[in-house]
């Protein structure tokens, strides 16, 4: 997925991501074929049901689910009640499906599987960006994410109002404190920024900085985002000041959220949480049959 999709203020996920997604999901949990349904439901049976959600919260992985209806069978019929970034109230039918019994029921755990978690995400990314609100800071995802399923939980993080940090290594300079401690002095980073510089196409660049002494020298070299890792408030209160402007601040490490409005306090214009993604809770959907 391209980067400027996930950061767009409504998001898109591509056609290619949704078929992926649902056959890699379908794959394993179908696999050959479906023997309880197949032996339990007539072949012709047609039936309705509707997914709901047992808890508030906020909805995403709606064209996800979707995709996985479709991609079991094209002939269901697939109504969609709620879409994404959409606060849910427990009890809520979302979307609605109609057809053969035996694909819905094939469907069912894959399309919940990926509500559920999806809709995890967005709600724990609201929830953080409710406990900024009234600052000027925003909240940022990391590449802390499932194998396989950094596209769709970024998107989620962005269902729940988050921004998206870069989504891979190719799509932004990040130099971290591995990368710092291959060079003997600041003005060997100098050459590195003016190297990244010319890249075409242009590409933001960021440097990690573990000391207040770190944001005095990086904040010259004209880059555009200081990350600010670990710091106490008191460094990183200082290190806002120092930077005054010139470029964006990040802070990250630690970030519960509980500090999180202390840190906001400080004046970043970012903290970065992996939690939104590595250790999310699921929100509870359920399938029903109705008809």
């Amino acid at each position: 997925m391209k980067a400027d999709i996930l950061n767009s203020a409504l998001p898109v996920l591509e056609r290619a991501l949704l078929r992926e997604a649902a056959c890699r999901a379908l794959g394993e949990d179908r696999g050959p074929m479906d023997v309880t349904s197949w032996v339990s439901i007539p072949e012709g049976a047609i039936a309705q049901a509707r997914i709901v959600t047992r808890e508030n919260g906020v909805l995403s992985g709606i064209p996800v689910a979707e995709g996985v209806f479709r991609e079991t069978d094209p002939s269901l019929e697939v109504k969609i009640l709620r879409s994404d970034s959409s606060r849910i109230q427990a009890g809520e039918s979302i979307l609605e499906v109609e057809g053969s019994l035996r694909s819905i029921l094939t469907a069912e755990r894959s399309a919940l599987n990926y509500l559920q978690h999806l809709s995890g995400i967005a709600t724990e990314t609201d929830r953080y960006v409710e406990r900024v609100r009234g600052t000027k800071t925003r909240i940022l995802d990391t590449r802390k994410t499932t194998p396989g399923l950094r596209a769709l939980e970024k998107y989620a993080v962005a269902c729940g109002g988050g921004v998206n940090h870069r989504v891979g290594l190719y799509d932004m300079f990040l130099f971290k404190d591995n990368h710092l401690a291959f060079f003997k002095n600041p003005e060997e980073m100098k050459e590195v920024v003016a190297k990244a510089r010319r890249w075409d196409p242009p590409l933001k660049i960021e440097i990690e900085a573990d000391t207040v002494d770190q944001v005095k020298w990086i904040v010259e070299l004209n880059i555009d985002r200081i990350l600010l890792d670990n710091m106490t408030l008191e460094q990183m209160r200082e290190s806002v000041k120092i930077i005054d402007g010139r470029c964006e601040s990040e802070a990250s490490g630690g970030m519960t959220f509980e500090r999180l409005r202390e840190v906001a306090d400080c004046g970043v214009d970012y903290i970065s949480v992996g939690a939104l993604t590595h250790s999310v809770k699921a929100i509870d959907f359920s399938l029903e049959v109705i008809s």
